[in-house]
């Protein structure tokens, strides 16, 4: 069985391309692949059908089996899949999702992709709740992206104990559900910085939704304009709100092809 490991900003994918048939036990096989040690290594698996209304549709599953409804830096990377395998020849593509269709705009040099925008649709801001834990308060947007996020802006991410906090904050019966975290500030003019921990997976080198969260929270408290950038670990993505809707923009690579051994 062959597959291909994509990365955009550092999170990075496991893909297998489902379209005419598709493994057994997909979760089991998500856990087995992304172990870093032991398979693959990845945050998770992506396998890649025919669209359902679309023209193609993303099956996601996190590093731990559980499935996940959408993914922006995961979503470019099947864009960029589909194109430079000649799958189709379209520069604009609409996939679905299991957080519903979501249109994407490729840019292409040398018969590549470089870099996708990706349309996430509307964030649903709940209201800010208080979350107590291990003696520390923290205040907590929750915003839904297609997926649930637990944002929470603070002077120094960097400094934040992600790794304790992010599990213990990701299973908190205050928050709506099982939550993405991420640990933001505002470092500059129309510019947030942001550490993730994302739901089923840990620490990730950068979050497409995300960085989504952050800033619809962000334009929420009027810490930054219409269009702004959000540097990651693995670097930095552009967003952009238009007619209430977010548009993400990043880069998106192949980073080697394999095949699975049993």
């Amino acid at each position: 069985m062959r597959f291909t490991k994509m990365e955009g900003l550092g999170n990075d994918y496991i893909y297998l391309d489902c379209r005419n048939w598709e493994p057994p036990d997909l979760p089991g096989l998500a856990v087995r692949l992304s172990d870093r040690h032991f398979g693959v290594g990845a945050d998770g698996l992506i396998c890649i059908k025919p669209g359902r209304s679309g023209d193609f549709s993303m099956e996601m599953y996190n590093a731990d089996g559980s499935r996940g409804a959408m993914c922006g830096n995961g979503i470019r990377c099947l864009a960029k899949y589909v194109y430079d395998r000649g799958l189709t020849r379209k520069t604009c593509l609409t996939i679905d999702t299991d957080a519903g269709p979501r249109g994407l705009e490729l840019s292409v040099a040398g018969g590549r992709t470089e870099r996708v925008t990706v349309d996430m649709g509307q964030a649903d801001i709940f209201p800010r709740v208080e979350v107590k834990l291990a003696g520390e308060s923290f205040s907590v947007f929750q915003v839904s992206v297609g997926n649930p996020h637990a944002v929470i802006f603070c002077d120094a991410p960097d400094r934040v104990e992600l790794e304790r906090l992010g599990p213990a904050l990701e299973h908190h019966p205050a928050l709506r559900e099982r939550s993405n975290v991420e640990f933001a500030a505002l470092s500059g003019q129309d510019c947030l910085t942001v550490r993730v921990w994302e739901r089923g997976s840990g620490v990730t080198l950068a979050c497409g939704t995300g960085a989504c969260a952050v800033f619809a929270a962000a334009r929420k408290l009027g810490l930054c304009g219409p269009a702004a950038s959000v540097r990651l670990a693995g670097g930095v993505l552009t967003l952009e709100e238009r007619e209430r809707r977010i548009f993400l923009t990043g880069p998106a690579r192949t980073v080697f092809e394999g095949e699975i051994g049993e």
